[in-house]
């Protein structure tokens, strides 16, 4: 039995890719039981997706790819041929034991191979199915594949992302994270842990109709909302915040800060710092809408003022002064930060093939309930014989 709030529950994840692995992989680490099936001979399309992949104890490279092993930390896995019928019979058989279902098929997929909702909710009435799909189950493009970066095109991400045209680098930008998938797997975290509360007021299942277009849209937020509220379609503005100013990033003596200031206390404050205090009473700028309005003014003054000094200096004289800024570390000096090293979320676990493996952990950190960070992404199959034996299934 694992650690966590979620040791009690079992989850049948027949996802691959990203979205739906990355929801098992939140409640895998809450301490669901996670039983991965994946297709024989083959497995999730993201073992291959490399280089990198994982080094052996030796220094060989092995198939398991980075990609592979961001996501399905704390699974089993189990090999099945969904188009044979032994293999549908053994996703019967699991379902009928599972609380939790996740997949990502083509809209209509299970349906034909006898394992959609319908089909297994007969047997197991308290069974909680999530679909994603890219499009959900629902309308003109409900059949149509998806993948992440196409997402972030269609549901307006793109358009707010980048710097603005006519500047160099110029042009929609994706997300350097494949955001729309992460933030699939958290929505489908979110409904299906809700299907297990109501599930225990009621005694019902629930079926969940998840589209990653829709959570793109959804993902629009204040900018959707500036939209809704001007009728004038946001613009790609690089990193400056449409709302909020001073927020950009902006060059000093040694390379580039992050500004956040975020009221306007805080840019009296601010304005201290940098030796300007005269900007916290001038009428241009004495109130968040004030900066926004006259921006590009503030910005010259602000460049100037920010240019003489050097990134730590910059950062630290804000932090005593409580105003928000940071450096823009590059991967490798992020897990070199102190608060990062002091919150531990960087763990080594054990590995068959490497030994050991770095791994990103959860960031929820319980009291009363902690998690546990000590199964390694599992191995093609690594668990079929033992897990298909359990249910009284042969080779």
């Amino acid at each position: 039995m694992m650690a966590g709030p979620l040791s009690h529950i079992r989850v049948l994840d027949l996802s691959r890719i990203m979205a739906g692995p990355w929801c098992g992989q939140i409640l895998a680490d809450l301490g669901a039981e996670v039983i991965k099936v994946e297709r024989a001979g083959a497995g999730d399309d993201t073992r291959r997706w490399g280089p990198p992949f994982l080094k052996d104890k030796d220094g060989n490279p092995t198939r398991e790819a980075g990609y592979y092993l961001s996501v399905n930390r704390g699974k089993k896995s189990v090999e099945l041929d969904l188009k044979s019928k032994e293999g549908q019979d053994a996703v019967r058989a699991l379902a009928a034991k599972s609380d939790i279902l996740l997949e990502n098929f083509k809209t209509g997929t299970m349906d034909r191979m006898g394992l959609g909702y319908e089909a297994l909710s007969k047997i197991n009435p308290s069974l909680i199915y999530c679909s994603i799909t890219g499009f959900g189950l629902t309308g003109p493009k409900a059949g149509d594949a998806a993948y992440d970066f196409m997402i972030q095109g269609m549901g307006g991400l793109m358009s707010v992302t980048g710097a603005p045209d006519g500047v160099p680098g110029g042009g929609p930008q994706k997300v350097g994270v494949p955001i729309v998938d992460i933030m699939t797997g958290m929505y489908a975290a979110i409904g299906v842990l809700s299907a297990v509360s109501n599930r225990g007021e009621t005694g019902k299942g629930e079926h969940i109709d998840l589209a990653m277009l829709d959570v793109s849209v959804a993902m629009l937020a204040n900018q959707a909302m500036n939209y809704l509220v001007s009728g004038q379609p946001p613009e790609r503005r690089g990193n400056r915040h449409p709302n909020i100013q001073p927020q950009d990033v902006y060059p000093v003596s040694d390379g580039y800060i992050v500004l956040a200031v975020g009221n306007d206390e805080q840019f009296r404050r601010f304005a201290a710092v940098v030796g300007r205090p005269a900007l916290a009473d001038d009428p241009k700028y004495i109130t968040n809408a004030a900066r926004v309005e006259n921006l590009e003014e503030l910005e010259v003054i602000l460049k100037e003022a920010l240019a003489v000094r050097t990134i730590t200096e910059w950062v630290d004289a804000f932090a005593e002064a409580g105003v928000p800024s940071g450096p823009i570390n590059t991967v490798d000096r992020v897990f070199e930060e102190p608060q990062v090293v002091h919150r531990n979320i960087l763990r080594d676990i054990p590995h068959p093939l490497g030994g050991s493996l770095s791994q990103v952990v959860s960031p929820l950190n319980f009291r009363n309930a902690p998690l546990s960070f000590d199964v390694a992404p599992p191995l093609l199959g690594q668990h079929t014989q033992d897990i298909l034996a359990a249910l009284g299934l042969g080779e």
